[in-house]
């Protein structure tokens, strides 16, 4: 019985291939997942300061004039699902009319050592 040569034998090339390939693998499945929450978080932000600065303007009853927290509150509940603290939110009266402005700090997940990253809404609606 002849013994093949240990540097010919080709058993074992599919598991070094995944050893090797396996980690930039799920780095990139990290940073899609990732990055689909950037921008879920910055969809989420713009609609709630959207629906915010619209109570604020149309809707009277709900989203009082002059009351910061009740129209602040109102964007913290828009937000698609997200749960922002309130103090994300700020509410003025400038020239434009009803102006709600959120900014968020982005976390990114620690696998992928990104630096936090901050998202910030604003819109105006005329009063």
């Amino acid at each position: 019985m002849r013994l093949r040569p240990i540097w010919r034998d080709e058993g074992g090339a599919t598991a070094l291939e995944f050893a090797l390939l396996a980690p930039v693998f799920f780095m990139l499945v990290f940073a899609v997942v990732a990055l689909g929450m950037l921008f879920w978080t910055q969809v989420g932000l713009q609609h709630g300061v959207e629906m915010a600065a619209r109570c604020a303007s149309v809707n009277t009853v709900l989203c009082p004039n002059g009351n910061a927290s009740v129209i602040t509150n109102y964007a913290m509940q828009q937000t698609l699902g997200l749960s922002l603290p309130p103090s994300t939110f700020t509410y003025s009266t400038p020239a434009c009319g009803n102006q709600v402005s959120g900014s968020y700090t982005f976390e990114f997940p620690a696998i992928l050592n990104l630096s936090s990253l901050t998202v910030t809404a604003q819109s105006c609606f005329p009063a």
